[in-house]
Parts: C-alpha cells; sequence; structure tokens
C-alpha cells in the first residue's frame, strides 16, 4: 500500500473557502492544540492505522480497493448527492443496503463526478499534432501516443539499446541519440525540424531537491533530469505537456518533490495537475500505477483537462497471453525454482511451509509489511502485479501459472501492451529492462486521446 498522508496544501484550501484564518483556530474548532494539528499536517503523520495498513500489504491493494460507503437506504443515498451538490445517481445500479464500489466509481463518491473524466472511445485528432519526448526508453509512451494520433518530431534517449530499439521499429522517426544535458544546453531547436511543437512529453527520473526552507524555482533544481526537462519546456513552450513517473512521487520526500516540480511549471508559464492512474483500468492487465502530470500554456489557461474515463472491463494475465509468440525468456537457479515450484497460481511465500519460507526468505521473514511479491506465482485470472527490470529478482518474482519460470520477452512485452511486432534491441538482460521500464502502450494511448481531445478545443478556440 503506497504512504497516505494528509494535504497541508489542500487543507489551506479548504480553510480559505471556510474562512478559517489560521491553524491555531482549525485546531480550536477541533478541540486540539496546535501542535496536534501540526503532527497530522507533517509528511511523517499516518492516518490510516497500521493494520489497515498491514491488511492493505497483504493483500496488495490500495485502500480505495477495499473500502465501502455505507448507507441504509437508497434514499439517504440520494440525500447525500443532493447535500454535496451532486447529480442523483441512478439507483438502478445500487443496492438498498450500501454504495457498491463495483457499481460506482470511488472517486465519484468522494469528489469527481464522471464529467470529471472524458470517455476517450470517439475522440480524433483534428489534425497531426506534433510531440518531442524526452527519456524516451523502448518507446512504449511513443507508441502509445503514436496510436493516439500525434506525429512524433524527435524523440531523446542516451542508452544506445532503446535506440537501437526505437530505429529498428520505426526507421523514420528522429531518434536524438545523447545526453538530454548536453541536448538542452545546445537547444533542442537544433535537434528537430522548424515546425510548432504542440506536446512535450517523457518521464524523467524521480530525485530529491535540497530546500533551505525555501519554495525553489526552476534555477534552484539546476543538477537535476527535471530541471533539464523543464528547461527544454521553457524553449519549446508547447500548448502542453506531458510528465509521467512512478507513483511513489505523490508521497516522495512528504509530498514536497512533487509539489515543487509543479510549482517550478506554473513559474514558466502552465496551468498544472496531476492524476494517479492505474494501468489496469486502461485495457493492461498490470497492477502498474503511475502519476501523469499534465501542463497547458496559460494562454489557453480557461480550457480544462480532463484524464480518460476507466474502461469497464479489466483485463486478465490470460487475455494478455493468449497466444504469445515464443521467445527467449529468463530461468530460475535450481534452489529457487524448487521453492517455486510449491506456490499455487495466485500464490506467495505464506503458501509456503513455515521452515522452507524461513529458509528462503532469510532476514525478510522477519520484516514488516506484506512482501507479496516475494514467491510470488500469477494466476490466469487476475493481473499481473508491476513487471520488474530483472524477472528472477528476489523479493519481486512474477512466475508464470503453470510454468515454474519467470515471464518470456514476449510475455513481458504483452503484459506491457507491447504490439507483437514491436522488436526489442540488445541482451535479454537488456531487453526485460527496456520492457520493465517502459509506459504500457495502451495507458499511454488513453493519456494520449485524453490530451488530443483538450488540444481540439485549442484548435476550436
Amino acid at each position: 500500500m503506497d504512504k497516505l498522508y494528509i494535504s497541508k496544501q489542500k487543507i489551506n484550501e479548504i480553510m480559505v473557502k471556510k474562512k478559517i484564518k489560521t491553524q491555531t483556530e482549525l485546531a480550536k474548532l477541533m478541540g486540539i492544540t496546535k501542535n496536534q494539528l501540526s503532527v497530522i499536517l507533517s509528511g511523517n503523520f499516518s492516518p490510516i492505522k497500521s493494520n489497515i495498513r498491514l491488511l492493505c500489504e497483504i493483500l496488495d491493494v490500495n485502500l480505495d480497493e477495499i473500502i465501502e460507503y455505507k448507507y441504509k437506504t437508497s434514499e439517504q443515498l440520494n440525500k447525500y448527492c443532493i447535500a454535496e451538490k451532486k447529480e442523483k445517481y441512478d439507483l438502478k445500479t445500487i443496492t438498498d443496503d450500501y454504495l457498491d464500489l463495483k457499481e460506482i466509481d470511488f472517486y465519484d463518491v468522494l469528489n469527481l463526478k464522471q464529467e470529471e473524466y472524458v470517455d476517450i472511445s470517439e475522440i480524433k485528432p483534428l489534425r497531426g499534432y506534433n510531440v518531442v519526448e524526452l527519456f524516451a526508453g523502448a518507446g512504449g509512451l511513443a507508441c502509445g501516443l503514436e496510436e493516439a494520433g500525434f506525429n512524433s518530431v524527435g524523440l531523446v534517449e542516451n542508452n544506445k539499446y532503446c535506440c537501437q530499439t526505437l530505429r529498428a521499429n520505426r526507421p523514420k522517426w528522429n531518434v536524438i541519440e545523447g545526453d538530454v544535458v548536453n541536448i538542452a544546453e545546445r537547444g533542442i531547436r537544433n535537434f528537430i525540424p522548424d515546425i510548432n511543437i504542440d506536446l512535450l512529453s517523457g518521464g524523467y527520473p524521480c530525485q530529491a531537491f535540497s530546500y533551505s526552507g525555501k519554495k525553489l524555482g526552476l534555477s534552484d533544481v539546476r543538477g537535476t533530469m527535471f530541471y533539464y526537462y523543464a528547461a527544454i519546456l521553457k524553449d519549446l513552450k508547447p500548448k502542453m505537456f506531458l510528465a509521467e513517473n512512478v507513483r511513489g512521487l505523490v508521497s516522495h520526500d512528504g509530498g514536497k518533490t512533487l509539489e515543487t516540480m509543479k510549482n517550478v511549471f506554473e513559474e514558466i508559464g502552465y496551468k498544472v495537475e496531476h492524476r494517479v492512474l492505474k494501468a489496469l483500468d486502461y485495457g493492461v492487465a498490470q497492477k502498474r500505477e503511475r502519476v501523469i502530470i499534465v501542463g497547458i500554456r496559460n494562454d489557453f489557461c480557461d480550457i480544462k483537462y480532463y484524464p480518460p474515463r476507466k474502461f469497464l472491463y479489466k483485463p486478465t494475465l490470460r487475455d494478455a497471453l493468449k497466444n504469445v509468440p515464443k521467445s527467449i525468456g529468463a530461468k530460475y537457479p535450481e534452489s529457487k525454482r524448487k521453492v517455486l515450484d510449491l506456490v499455487p497460481p495466485g500464490g506467495y511465500w505464506r503458501d509456503l511451509d513455515e521452515e522452507i519460507a524461513k529458509q528462503y526468505m532469510g532476514k525478510s521473514y522477519y520484516s514488516t509489511g506484506g512482501r507479496t511479491g516475494m514467491a510470488r506465482r500469477i494466476s490466469w485470472d487476475e493481473a499481473c502485479l508491476t513487471l520488474t527490470c530483472s524477472p528472477a529478482q528476489k523479493q519481486t518474482e512474477r512466475c508464470h501459472p503453470d510454468e515454474t519460470r519467470p515471464f518470456t520477452i514476449r510475455e513481458y512485452a504483452r503484459i506491457q501492451s507491447f504490439d507483437d511486432n514491436w522488436q526489442f534491441c540488445g541482451s535479454m538482460a537488456e531487453q526485460y529492462k527496456q520492457i520493465g521500464n517502459a509506459v504500457p502502450v495502451n495507458l499511454a494511448k488513453a493519456v494520449g486521446l485524453s490530451i488530443i481531445n483538450t488540444l481540439n478545443k485549442m484548435e476550436l478556440k
């Protein structure tokens, strides 16, 4: 389960709306001391009790996946919706006892109505939109944006094997092989055609910043990969940008890292928002979550971005690997294979005999947390856990449901929703790394279409 914390920024925004001027005043209304409130608002405070946290870790779920909001009658639910100034839900889909999260989206009940998402099923670009991508990797994000309708005019990547992969599959793409630092310093315009850029995309590494107790601007984050993404954004000034990153960015350094990034983007001249999206919600048979940060240039600030509406069907491993082509793949050491032979589909280390589990896990057996990735065999009827860069790595096993082996290269690619025709270059280990680091293609396509929806509105403005 990801770390949860109370957002001080959101609390301050609500305080303004409620005309609560200070934290001292808020603490008084709560009947607690200001010091107690400060502890609650600190990045180290968890609003979730430890046993609930442990439950989520063991089941390998997030809190919103196991919560139900209960109402005695449908009429009470209606009163709730009216009180919150929301439209009435269709009560035909709701039982009289409770609001089932399978029937109504969890985020609808909290704050976000379906109108806060966009149905991407009918979206088509009004023209060919141009995108430049940084940190392109093996092309997962680029493939998804291409399928959405974007025209790639430049992809910056430093890893030579990734560049080989991109060129082998798309010979006409402008693959800019080199260090993003040098490219930013020389000027990105020297590497791409002299045309208008609609979107800058890419996933830079998540790095901590040095704060010294002040709000940081662009010049303060120099030396990080984020700085060079932001510098190129400032240079290109496209209508929109898309930055994607790991789920942990939301809580990294108590949320200050993400807050700083958004501040820098705003300084450059963009209206910014972020969302955590689950790949499983967009046609990917994998429990992978990514944070997306989307910016709209200030001269279009009256236009709002809406993320893609979740798909109804959640694919399973069986869906992803149907008729998958044969390919090379890693093997487990004999000692690991013997242990995993004892684990049933959908099982993990808790299905082992206690003594075998202790011997296999070592000190990890006595550590806290669910450790659900250890000795894990995936079931055909579930989505795969997040793929790693090394399929036989200890503590992150992703064993095939029927055979005691890691997933092959083509199975890995299928789970990441790459087309079977997309080939990966380099050694087997390098190919696993490229696939494991990629943005799932279907997730990228869904986000791409939601961005095209916004760009279409700009065209009609």
